[in-house]
């Protein structure tokens, strides 16, 4: 489809730097042997649209036995969005969900009032030398769906829209965009893409979301002028019209954002609230440990370890 009718290939951007309301240079975070790059929450940002937490994974390169092994952790008021470029993931969760992720698939996990999971290599993925390569993000629930109870959606590469145009190529993960639909539940107004870019193609920001982002993995964009290479994120001025265009060796970026919410959230570790109190009663569930009879239980099979609460 077209990505819009009145942009022809070539024309000149009649934007100014200004238009980047925050630039982000991402900072390494250790997750117990396996750095990531942490763009959301910033300093001076604490989300794009209901986008409050932004970790590149990767690139990195295992060996035969080796692998990721996230133990069981929980989670309240927010949705994880794993989305890969290579390697897998097996996902298993406290409602029951056990789902290997493979790269341009989607799991959506809303946490709700509470929920555990871990994120493994899969055994298939550890017979033989693997890469893994990705982005988890978490979106920010509504104050009215923060004791929803949890749910689990795994969408398959093929179920995402792909818009393609003049050297552009975008999978549709999350929401809508260009009169497209992802087919995850959401509970705000979002949009999130996994966009490949020809080396000089031009890719416009969907104009009608609130808050616009963008992330670039892989290449360079250029923007009024400026070159930005992979691992910055640009957030924009609300109501500008952006476009971005391909360095010489192409681009590959992430672009998200939708509909601010009503207000900024409470992050401690692994809990998002729009109230302290939650993140409180939260804590003392989990290091109370009184799996199944209390707000969190363990994954059915994955049982004999978890991440203990934080000291700090």
């Amino acid at each position: 489809m077209s990505w819009n009718p009145a942009l022809e290939p070539g024309c000149p951007d009649d934007i100014g730097v200004d238009s980047i309301e925050t630039l982000i240079v991402p900072r390494a975070r250790d997750l117990g042997g396996f750095e990531v790059m942490r763009a959301l929450p910033a300093p001076k940002r604490q989300m794009v649209g209901p986008f409050i937490f932004f970790d590149q994974a990767g690139p990195a390169e295992f060996l035969t036995g080796q692998g990721i092994d996230v133990r069981p952790h929980p989670h309240i008021g927010l949705g994880t969005v794993t989305y890969l470029y290579s390697g897998d993931f097996h996902h298993r969760d406290s409602i029951g969900s056990d789902q290997i992720i493979e790269p341009g698939a989607l799991n959506w996990m809303v946490a709700g009032k509470g929920v555990t999971h871990s994120e493994r290599t899969s055994s298939t993925g550890r017979q033989g030398p693997h890469s893994l390569y990705g982005i988890q993000t978490w979106i920010a629930l509504p104050e009215d769906r923060e004791d929803m109870d949890p749910i689990f959606e795994h969408h398959g590469k093929e179920r995402l829209p792909l818009i393609e145009s003049d050297g552009v190529a975008a999978r549709l993960i999350l929401g809508n965009a260009y009169g497209e639909n992802a087919p995850a539940t959401l509970y705000s107004e979002t949009f999130y893409l996994d966009v490949t870019l020809a080396p000089g193609a031009r890719f416009p920001l969907p104009d009608d979301h609130e808050d616009r982002g963008l992330y670039v993995t892989e290449g360079s964009v250029s923007i009024a002028g400026q070159t930005f290479e992979a691992g910055r994120m640009m957030v924009f001025r609300p109501g500008d019209k952006i476009t971005v265009a391909a360095g010489d060796l192409g681009a590959r970026l992430m672009a998200l954002g939708g509909a601010t919410l009503n207000g900024p959230r409470y992050v401690w570790w692994n809990f998002v609230a729009s109230s302290q109190d939650r993140i409180e009663e939260a804590k003392e569930e989990w290091r109370a440990a009184r799996w199944g009879k209390g707000l969190f239980d363990l994954p059915q099979d994955d049982k004999d370890e978890f991440i203990p609460l934080p000291d700090r």
